[in-house]
């Protein structure tokens, strides 16, 4: 078995006052890792406290509750349960103090276990799986331009275009309980995971993703990818996690 590596970045982008994005990741073995990418939204102090609280709540979810022993039907369920447990911090937190009413969160934690990778997701931030030169994005997006994609109103390029594409149908944080989405997938060696918030993937195209990937390393990957969004406009806050 080969190790697993994990690298990160987060970065305030060139327009937003503050970085309202979040992000942690563990190695717990050689071929074990998990990561999680946050990007908060909300007024005031809000955003940053939605999504920082959330990537807490689930660090210390899953460095109590997962060991390496279980298998795939309990792996999804202490995944779910972090992100279920987070949501009703957040949410507690928003009722609990005005300035932080309306606040949230996208969420995406992902959990690599030898040959399988474990989803879980709640907005728009995105988890992309790259092999051989090709990219499919794993998570589908809960926002109002996608449902429009699914009903056949707009197309996936005008989508990318579209005013409303920030605009997320589902959140942790902003109610009570959230419908959130576990996907499983493949993992093989040579492939490279990519997880990331919108202020990665609204700037930096999938062509480009791909060929950064292929032609760097580490950290020196990592600091591409946030040097392409940068270039292309660098408007959102911008976090990246790649696992391979």
């Amino acid at each position: 078995m080969y190790d697993v590596e994990v690298f990160s970045k987060t970065d305030i982008g060139l327009v937003r006052k503050e970085n309202q994005d979040s992000s942690a990741y563990s190695v717990i073995s050689s071929d074990c890792v998990w990561a999680v990418v946050c990007d908060g939204m909300g007024g005031a102090q809000g955003g940053k406290t939605a999504s920082s609280t959330a990537v807490n709540y689930i660090t210390e979810y899953i460095g109590r509750e997962f060991n390496e022993d279980m298998d795939s039907e309990q792996i999804a369920d202490v995944l779910t349960s972090a992100v279920s447990g987070a949501n009703l911090a957040v949410y507690k937190m928003a009722m609990d103090d005005p300035d932080l009413a309306g606040m949230g969160t996208t969420c995406d934690l992902v959990l690599v276990r030898g040959d399988i990778v474990h989803v879980v997701h709640v907005g728009d931030s995105r988890t992309y799986s790259i092999r051989d030169g090709k990219i499919l994005q794993i998570t589908e997006d809960h926002s109002l331009v996608q449902e429009m994609v699914r009903r056949g109103e707009i197309t996936a390029e005008q989508a990318m275009k579209h005013p409303n594409k920030n605009l997320i149908t589902r959140a942790l944080g902003v109610s009570h309980d959230v419908h959130i989405d576990y996907i499983e997938a493949e993992f093989d060696q040579g492939d490279t995971l990519l997880i990331c918030s919108d202020g990665l993937s609204n700037y930096v195209s999938k062509a480009d993703m791909v060929r950064t990937v292929e032609e760097f390393d580490g950290e020196l990957m990592i600091d591409t990818l946030v040097e392409i969004a940068k270039r292309h406009g660098g408007h959102d806050n911008i976090t990246v996690t790649v696992i391979y």
